[in-house]
């Protein structure tokens, strides 16, 4: 039997790795997953994406389902965190950790996403095969080898196949913080490691009694034990997610019958008498108790070969913060549109390690902030100084081939600082186009993308001839630029696709100067790339504009 063929095989079917296949197959990339369980995991774990994940989802279409699934209104939604023996305590401590504002006034067209993970996983595999992806639950990879042409895997359905065998040209790895994949490997972590484990259950009690009026999103509990969590999961009271630590070398997951975990949700309730019932947290089985281990963790290579690291394979986070799981979805983020490029020959494989240069200097960034939030929720954390949440999520910097003329200072900037700097993330101006309203951020994804000053002809003049040297597709915005009617100009792409014209953008409020924004005079010009980072940029004017856009680009996409 020949062997199956794909551009890319993903292996995990939760968060990361369902994000890795859409953003991958809205690229255009044929790629399949496996997942070795029948199912979804229907629990929660994430409860919200940050705004920047949101911008991600943005871009493939994804944010108005998201809104539509989350559990209350990003505008309204408030996460309230508090302290206690037990929830029925008169009075409730509240954790010192000051996160500042998640979405600063002005700075993303996007608000933080209130919706659980598992809500989130339906819609992104619904999408996924929306765009074509091959997802294969009850399927797990039993083995892999590499090669300079590409990775075979040989695969097997757990529901009672054969095994057969698949090839790819590309495998990333989402299969959790133990990582098969990455032992296999031998990809070394480092970093603290694991903290403690959890046990975990999602559970129907009316806790109403306990909190008596009071909002309560996230309790963190000393009874039964420390290290014990109530998460809210209906806005009522009467469903809440189960948390608390056990030892896996002293006891098992099956020693947790119905019974007992039901007598510790009392205990953490300080409700005895309260009726508790367990759910069933995969569909179609009746495994009611999960086990997670907290850890923090990064593993010292995010590539080795043809092989990724995504998400929990790649770094393991506290679940403060909820920094891990949107750190996954800005991996595959960041992954995906590099691993396209490379498939379509736009860009030489050479690109592909600037992922591991940049996501792995932000793993070690998050966890940190993660480790100290962990600590200052529910015990002693990592001595590290609290940055605002929105520099960690949003502000990072990136330092690799894939980013020319970067600041050696690669400190998270707070979202006030993003202003087009190389290496950062594109900001966030309202714009009008068309007679409608859009965010910079909405150029951007599928192509490179140039921002020219309004008297920046020898720019666009450059990307025409660039692009068409270089047979790839960038799209051109002339910033200010206005028709007869106050509005912009016809959506055009210079180079080996679309018109020879540049869209005319201008601010969608009087008196915005688009390019100050961005760190630009009216003579100068910025590259962003498809993932919204700044590749490159030229305040003003250059002698030669057409020779070092040539320069740029190669070397950004690795073309020598």
């Amino acid at each position: 039997m020949a062997a199956e063929q794909t551009s890319v095989l993903v292996v995990g079917g939760s968060l990361t790795g369902l994000a890795s296949v859409v953003f991958l197959a809205w690229h255009g990339v044929p790629v399949t997953l496996v997942e070795r369980h029948p199912d979804l995991l229907m629990h929660p774990r994430l409860r919200g994406v940050s705004p920047r994940t949101v911008e991600a989802f943005r871009q493939v279409g994804l944010e108005p389902a998201v809104r539509e699934a989350s559990f209350a209104p990003a505008e309204t939604f408030e996460w309230v965190l508090i302290r206690a023996e037990t929830l029925a305590d008169a009075q409730y401590a509240s954790p010192t950790e000051e996160e500042g504002d998640p979405n600063p006034a002005g700075t993303t067209p996007c608000s933080f996403g209130p919706i659980d993970q598992d809500q989130l996983e339906l819609l992104l595999r619904a999408r996924a095969r929306e765009l074509g992806a091959d997802v294969r639950f009850s399927t797990e990879l039993t083995s892999f080898e590499q090669d300079d042409d590409g990775v075979r895997a040989l695969l097997r359905d757990r529901r009672g196949g054969e095994a057969y065998e698949a090839r790819a040209d590309y495998l990333i790895a989402a299969d959790g913080g133990s990582s098969p994949v990455r032992e296999h490997l031998g990809i070394e972590v480092e970093g603290p490691g694991a903290l403690f484990h959890l046990v975990t259950a999602l559970v129907d009690a009316d806790l109403t009694p306990a909190t008596r009026g009071r909002e309560v999103a996230i309790a963190y509990l000393q009874r039964p034990q420390p290290y014990t969590t109530l998460m809210a999961h209906d806005d009522f009271g009467r469903r809440w997610v189960f948390s608390t630590g056990y030892a896996p070398d002293q006891e098992s997951l099956e020693d947790f019958t119905d019974e007992r975990v039901a007598d510790m949700v009392r205990a953490a309730a300080g409700l005895p008498d309260v009726k508790v019932t367990l759910r069933p947290q995969i569909p179609g089985t009746d495994r009611k108790i999960f086990g997670f281990s907290i850890g923090a963790q990064v593993a010292r290579e995010y590539r080795r070969g043809r092989v990724f690291l995504v998400g929990d394979a790649a770094h393991l986070m506290p679940p403060t913060g909820g920094l891990n799981g949107n750190t996954g979805v800005q991996d595959a983020h960041n992954l995906a549109w590099k691993l396209a490029a490379v498939l379509r020959g736009d860009a030489g494989p050479e690109l592909l390690h600037s992922y591991h240069d940049e996501r792995h200097a932000t793993g070690h960034l998050t966890m940190g902030q993660a480790f100290a939030r962990f600590g200052a929720r529910m015990g002693p954390g990592a001595q590290v100084p609290l940055l605002e949440y929105s520099a960690v999520s949003m502000g990072y910097q990136y330092r690799s081939s894939a980013v020319l003329g970067a600041a050696e200072d690669a400190s998270p900037l707070p979202q006030g600082e993003l202003a087009g700097q190389p290496g950062t993330r594109a900001p966030h101006v309202p714009i009008r186009t068309r007679g409608k309203e859009i965010s910079t951020i909405d150029l951007y994804g599928q192509d490179f993308v140039l921002l020219a000053g309004a008297e920046a002809d020898g720019w666009l003049e450059a990307a025409r001839t660039s692009a068409a040297d270089l047979g790839v597709p960038v799209r051109c915005y002339r910033l200010g630029a206005q028709d007869d009617d106050g509005d912009t100009g016809v959506v055009g792409v210079v180079g080996v696709v679309g018109s020879d014209g540049a869209v005319g953008l201008d601010g969608a409020d009087a008196g915005v100067d688009i390019g100050a924004r961005h760190g630009l005079r009216p003579d100068g010009a910025l590259l962003v790339r498809p993932d919204g980072v700044v590749a490159w940029r030229c305040a003003d004017a250059a002698e030669n504009p057409g020779a070092e856009l040539s320069r740029v680009l190669r070397a950004v996409l690795a073309r020598g």
